[in-house]
């Protein structure tokens, strides 16, 4: 299918030829899925997908081999193979996806696409994050070698009208089951069309490992196609998960002479006014830094104390750090006390650091970005902490971005390191920030559910 070029302005969603799994020839689908690339945990996780099902989506999102290039290439090399024995095959028609995850008390609805590559000066789609060059390198190589879009994006928006859904009941009623309030006769036309979706039979469904349940559905009416793109035209999205795979587009949109497939890259699009998203940290594991060593550096630039275990006691006492004690100058200098805040973990201990030094913030902590950046812990995390007092490069070798906490204890424990541990960024936050076109640090925030890989998959040949 040739995809149509830009009209207009706002999000343009295009239907496409899916690849998907056929699932006569794998295990299961659950089996083949994985969480996206990087929040898969290295060595133990990896291992435990690759071992899940031959044919796991992990050996085309993080491929082994001894060379970035090998990597690349084996992958692509694999991408073919299974196209060739039948183990992925296109869907015949063009076609956007209804895409629902339920799990933990959560309820998720979005679509999947191929969404027009905007310019960052259109303001359509908004970044919120730094991205490390390395990352964006190595996802292009990936996709060039591949010609595919493995894994979809996850973007925000903000819908208007037709009612939040009452996700409760939705998720007491089970499977299909449309929200009280959510509209499905109502409000804007993606919202009516992805509650009319879902009263369907689905296309597949299968829960994960994880226990989330994962559906979906095929849109192809011309009508429901037409009434999503003329409710999206007028919206802007931000980006929840993916700022490395969408700077990665927008390079290879700009390494093509003609327009073509690449002007197009897959996301999956939730409606926050009915399906809020959560916010949760992503966390560092410092390889080459030992809690002692990280411990003895930071003088008085931190009230520093011991905290009660198990994993779960001390993160209440980390999200609790400072809350209403008196205020103090800052480092912006306006009067409220620095409430930064972070766990420490490694040496079987937990240690809570908090109260950091105004003055001290004031000399590290960059002047020219507005308050609500300097204030971030990622900002005074990477600016005090790892540049000033630690002096740990931000590189693969160093530092290591995990999403989960136990996880990242624990390889702390194992290997010698020390884990940083951080308090989520408030939603609000990331808006403000993304509207003022200032970017968060990079790993600042962890929005989810996010979509398992390995349901849908964008081959570029396939348009």
């Amino acid at each position: 299918m040739s995809i149509p070029g830009p009209v207009g302005h706002g999000l343009q969603l295009a239907p496409f030829r899916a690849l998907r799994y056929v699932p006569e020839r794998v295990g299961s689908l659950a089996a083949v899925t994985s969480p996206p690339y990087d929040v898969v945990v290295r060595p133990d996780g990896l291992r435990a997908l690759e071992t899940a099902d031959p044919h796991n989506i992990v050996r085309l999102i993080l491929p082994r081999a001894d060379t970035p290039a090998d990597r690349h290439r084996q992958a692509a090399d694999t991408l073919r193979r299974w196209q060739e024995e039948g183990v992925l095959a296109p869907d015949p028609e063009p076609a956007l996806y209804v895409y629902e995850q339920r799990g933990e008390g959560t309820l998720q609805r979005g679509v999947i696409g191929a969404l027009r590559l905007s310019p960052p000066e259109e303001g359509v789609v908004l970044p919120h994050e730094e991205v490390m060059p390395h990352v964006v390198e190595d996802r292009a190589a990936l996709m060039r070698a591949t010609g595919a879009n493995l894994e979809p994006l996850l973007l925000a928006y903000r819908g208007n009208g037709g009612g939040a859904p009452d996700a409760a009941a939705a998720l007491a009623d089970g499977p299909g089951a449309v929200p009280a309030g959510s509209g499905a006769g109502h409000g804007p036309g993606t919202a009516r069309v992805v509650e009319r979706a879902v009263t369907r039979p689905p296309l597949l469904a299968t829960t994960t490992e994880d226990g989330y349940r994962h559906t979906l559905w095929r849109i192809s009416d011309a009508a429901e196609l037409n009434e999503i793109a003329a409710d999206l035209a007028s919206r802007q999205a931000l980006i929840a998960d993916g700022h490395h795979r969408w700077a990665t587009y927008l390079r290879l949109q700009a390494e093509q002479r003609e327009p073509g497939p690449w002007d197009h890259g897959l996301v999956l699009l939730v409606d926050t006014a009915r399906y809020p998203l959560r916010v949760r940290a992503i966390h560092r594991l410092l390889h080459r830094l030992a809690p002692e060593a990280a411990l003895a550096a930071l003088g008085d630039a931190f009230r520093v104390r011991t905290v009660e275990g198990p994993l779960d006691r001390a993160l209440a006492a980390l999200d609790a750090a400072d809350a209403g004690e008196p205020s103090a100058p800052s480092a912006g200098g306006d009067g409220h006390h620095p409430r930064n805040a972070f766990l420490l973990a490694g040496d079987g201990r937990f240690h809570l650091l908090d109260r950091p030094d105004p003055a001290l913030l004031a000399r590290t902590v960059p002047a020219d970005r507005p308050q609500a950046w300097r204030e971030l812990d990622a900002t005074v995390l990477h600016a005090l902490l790892l540049d000033h007092l630690w002096q740990v490069p931000d590189s693969p070798a160093h530092i290591g971005y995990i999403h989960d906490a136990a996880a990242a204890v624990e390889q702390a424990e194992r290997h010698g390191g020390t884990a940083v541990l951080l308090r989520p960024v408030r939603e609000e936050v990331v808006h403000q920030l993304a509207r003022q076109g200032v970017a968060m640090p990079h790993k600042s925030t962890s929005f989810g559910p996010k979509p398992a890989t390995g349901l849908v998959l964008r081959a570029l040949d396939l348009g």
